[in-house]
C-alpha cells in the first residue's frame, strides 16, 4: 500500500468513527497527544484526542448503513509528514478539517486536526 493509501484509509477511518461514533476507530486514526482545535459556538476549542473522542459519543451515531461525508481535497506526503484537507460531515453540521499526520513505527497517524465549521 502507498503512503497516500495508507492515509486515505486513516481519513476513512477518523471520517467512519465520527460518523458512527466508533471510539476503537477513532483512538486507532489519532496519535494519544493529538490536539482538536478550532471555533465551536462561538468559542475557541483546544480538545485532547480524549476530549474530542468523548464529544463525538455525546452525539447520536449517524444510521447504521449511511454514507458519511468523506471529500479528500488535498494530501501532501513529504518523507513521513502528510497534510491532508477533508470536508466533512458531523452530528449534521458541515467541517473543513486540516489534518496533520505522521508515519511513527511504520503507521499513519493524526497529531494534529485544525476544524472550521460551515454556517
Amino acid at each position: 500500500m502507498s503512503d497516500e493509501q495508507a492515509i486515505g484509509a486513516v481519513v476513512h477511518l477518523y471520517v467512519d468513527g465520527m460518523a458512527f461514533g466508533n471510539e476503537a476507530a477513532l483512538r486507532k486514526a489519532f496519535h494519544p497527544d493529538a490536539k482538536v482545535i478550532g471555533h465551536f459556538q462561538g468559542k475557541m476549542e483546544w480538545m485532547s484526542r480524549d476530549d474530542f473522542i468523548a464529544a463525538v459519543l455525546s452525539e447520536p451515531p449517524a444510521s447504521p448503513g449511511s454514507q458519511p461525508l468523506m471529500d479528500i481535497e488535498i494530501t501532501d506526503v513529504e518523507g513521513d509528514a502528510a497534510f491532508v484537507k477533508v470536508a466533512d460531515e458531523f452530528a449534521g453540521m458541515r467541517f473543513t478539517d486540516y489534518l496533520s499526520l505522521l508515519k511513527t513505527d511504520g503507521r499513519w497517524v493524526i497529531v494534529n486536526k485544525l476544524f472550521h465549521l460551515h454556517r
